[in-house]
């Protein structure tokens, strides 16, 4: 198979991994957005409802490039990058269950304790995918910054609705 053809087939299993998670949260969210969140205390700076779909769906593209990056890289060990593979399959599984959590039980507290850990697993594989590919790296810091925004804002909504 041609090399273009494999990097093409790599960058759109890469982007589907991540947009699929993506699309797996919003099962959650939807079913609670127009309804339980809107009952909820919020703080004042709480984004629009209508901002976050594209803020997160850019941040699931980067992380798609992000994974596709240190995919194609040629820059260290088969085992080194496993690692690092698995960390960011962590990541975004924690990323799905924040809005089980949320949106899906409805447990502001349960979710704000399980951003903590997706926080840690963002830097872990942020470190990580910096030693395959600066890009890959780099692309994971907006995500990395909305986590913590999110994770304030999170605990922002538990403390205002206890």
């Amino acid at each position: 198979m041609n090399l273009k053809i494999k990097k093409l087939l790599k960058l759109a299993a890469s982007l589907t991994i991540c947009l699929s998670a993506g699309a797996i949260g919003s099962l959650f969210t939807s079913s609670s957005v127009d309804s339980w969140y809107q009952t909820l205390n919020k703080p004042p700076f709480n984004p629009p409802s209508w901002l976050f779909a594209p803020v997160w769906t850019a941040l699931y593209v980067m992380m798609g490039i992000s994974l596709f990056s240190a995919w194609i890289s040629q820059s260290i060990h088969k085992g080194k990058k496993n690692t690092a593979f698995s960390f960011f399959a962590l990541q975004l599984l924690l990323n799905m269950m924040w809005s089980a959590l949320f949106f899906g039980l409805q447990n502001p507290f349960l979710a704000f304790i399980e951003i903590i850990l997706l926080w840690i697993a963002i830097i872990i594989t942020i470190a990580l995918f910096r030693r395959i590919s600066a890009l890959a790296g780099y692309l994971l810091i907006p995500y990395f910054l909305w986590v913590t925004f999110a994770a304030i804002l999170n605990y922002s909504i538990f403390l205002l609705n206890v």
